[in-house]
């Protein structure tokens, strides 16, 4: 073993180039938060208060959103912090208490885009069949598992990297990553090695099954013009989601287990927050855009409220 010592604090060095610019870059980052607040925050009051929403597909889209809350409550509040501060440190419960957050989010995204892609399937492949198979206690039981799988995976993850003793401090991220500590170790991770793949098979799988029900979808939608608009409604919104949450985790993936130390900062920077700005933007937005009944429901809660102030 080398020299190892009790870590109590990380330095965070991903914020070295915004010194300079850290004004801008506090006031760039707070109106991003905000307006993913305030969409999220939208879709879910609305869902909540129309009664006619209370449907699966609307119940998942409302877990994804408080979801994405969640998500973000781990990373923005610290990031804001530092921009204001000359020192950019986090303990080390901190630390892992943050990867928890964010990282339990991303995981509980893919497995509630999974079971969104099963809903759509059986919404559109058999329609008759939809409310006998897609019942209360089924979608309880699916949106259980979307939040209690998450949560034990990154636990079990964060047991594992605090039994390692550190040989450093300094994480080169904006926030912390469970890849980071682990590389910071002194004696051999294989075990976390191995748990890391697992998960990355386990996501993997889920992907299979998300293409799965979409090869069933589309050959649906080939023979029937009425599934087609249907598709077009409810499935394109889910797919373009989809679509960039996995380029952006790919994007995340690579940067954090295969990622150059000669990359520029800037770069480093925006592959690693990708995730954590785009899917949380742009989930309430497609869906709010798309879906009309979200769009007239949502019009109708803003029109309440003004009438309330009249």
């Amino acid at each position: 073993m080398e020299n190892s010592s009790i870590v109590a604090v990380f330095t965070l060095y991903g914020l070295n180039e915004t010194r300079s610019n850290k004004c801008t870059f506090f006031a760039i980052t707070l109106l991003a938060y905000l307006l993913i607040y305030f969409f999220n925050l939208t879709l879910i009051i609305t869902i909540i208060i129309e009664k006619t929403l209370h449907e699966p597909m609307y119940i998942l889209l409302c877990n994804l959103c408080v979801n994405g809350l969640y998500g973000t409550a781990g990373f923005y509040p610290k990031l804001l912090f530092d921009f204001l501060s000359d020192s950019h440190v986090i303990s080390y419960a901190g630390c892992l208490i943050q990867v928890f957050v964010i990282y339990s989010s991303v995981t509980c995204e893919f497995t509630i885009l999974t079971v969104m892609a099963y809903d759509r399937y059986v919404a559109i492949c058999k329609p008759l069949q939809y409310h006998s198979i897609m019942t209360p206690f089924t979608v309880g039981k699916f949106l259980l598992i979307s939040w209690i799988f998450p949560l034990c995976e990154l636990a079990i993850a964060i047991s594992l990297t605090m039994r390692l003793p550190l040989c450093g401090s300094h994480i080169r991220k904006l926030y912390c990553e469970n890849w980071s500590i682990v590389k910071l170790s002194c004696i051999d991770t294989t075990v976390n090695n191995i748990y890391g793949y697992a998960g990355i098979f386990t996501h993997f799988s889920q992907t299979l099954l998300i293409v799965y029900s979409y090869i069933h979808i589309v050959r649906a939608c080939v023979k029937s013009s009425e599934k087609r608009g249907k598709f077009m409604q409810t499935c394109l919104p889910h797919l373009i989601i989809l679509i960039s949450f996995t380029i952006t985790m790919f994007f995340d993936l690579m940067y954090t287990r295969y990622g150059s130390s000669n990359m520029p900062q800037a770069l480093h920077n925006f592959l690693a927050v990708e995730f954590l700005v785009i899917p949380p933007l742009l989930n309430p937005l497609i869906y709010g855009l798309k879906l009309s009944q979200i769009r007239r429901r949502v019009m109708r809660v803003f029109s309440r409220k003004v009438h309330i102030l009249k």
